[in-house]
C-alpha cells in the first residue's frame, strides 16, 4: 500500500499527466503528496546569457517553481489529499539525482511522474530525467508516457 506519493513537477504535459494519475493513486490510496520541483540552473547558465543576469535568472525560474507548486498543490488540495511541497536548488546536480535522492529523504513509498518516451538519438542529446529516477529509486516508480505529437511525413 502506498502511503507518500513523490510527484516532480515541472511545466508542460508530463508534469500534468503524473499528477493527475498520483491524485488517483493517492485517492485510492489514502495517501499524501510530496510535490517536488527541482529548479535547474543549467539553462540560465548556457547560451549568450551575460554573467550578470545569472542571478535574475536563477530568480525567475525559482518564482516560476513556487508558481508551478503552488497550482499544483491547489488541484491535490481540491482532491480532498493532504499534500506537501519542497522546491529542491542545487547547481550542478541532475535533476532526477534530486528526485531520488528526496524520495529517501522524506522517505516516498512510490514516485509517480510523466515522461516523454524519448527514444534513440533525442533521447541520448537531452537524457531523461525519468530514466534516471527509474534506474535509481529506492521505491517504485510509475512512468507514464505522453506520447509525442506526430509529424506530417
Amino acid at each position: 500500500m502506498y502511503k507518500k506519493i513523490l510527484v516532480p513537477i515541472g511545466s508542460g504535459s508530463t508534469s500534468e499527466r503524473g499528477l493527475r494519475e498520483a491524485i488517483s493513486v493517492a485517492r485510492d490510496q489514502g495517501a499524501e503528496i510530496l510535490l517536488l520541483h527541482v529548479v535547474d540552473k543549467w539553462p540560465v547558465a548556457a547560451g549568450d546569457i551575460a554573467a550578470v543576469n545569472l542571478d535574475a535568472g536563477a530568480k525567475a525560474l525559482r518564482e516560476v517553481g513556487a508558481e508551478l507548486l503552488e497550482q499544483a498543490a491547489q488541484q491535490v488540495r481540491a482532491g480532498g489529499i493532504a499534500v506537501h511541497t519542497a522546491l529542491i536548488e542545487e547547481l550542478g546536480v541532475p535533476v532526477g539525482e534530486c528526485v531520488v535522492r528526496r524520495a529517501r529523504q522524506w522517505p516516498a513509498d512510490l514516485i509517480v511522474c510523466g515522461t516523454h518516451g524519448r527514444r534513440g538519438i533525442t533521447r541520448l542529446l537531452l537524457g531523461s530525467n525519468a530514466e534516471y529516477i527509474m534506474h535509481h529509486s529506492p521505491v517504485p516508480v510509475l512512468l507514464l508516457r505522453v506520447p509525442q505529437p506526430q509529424h506530417a511525413a
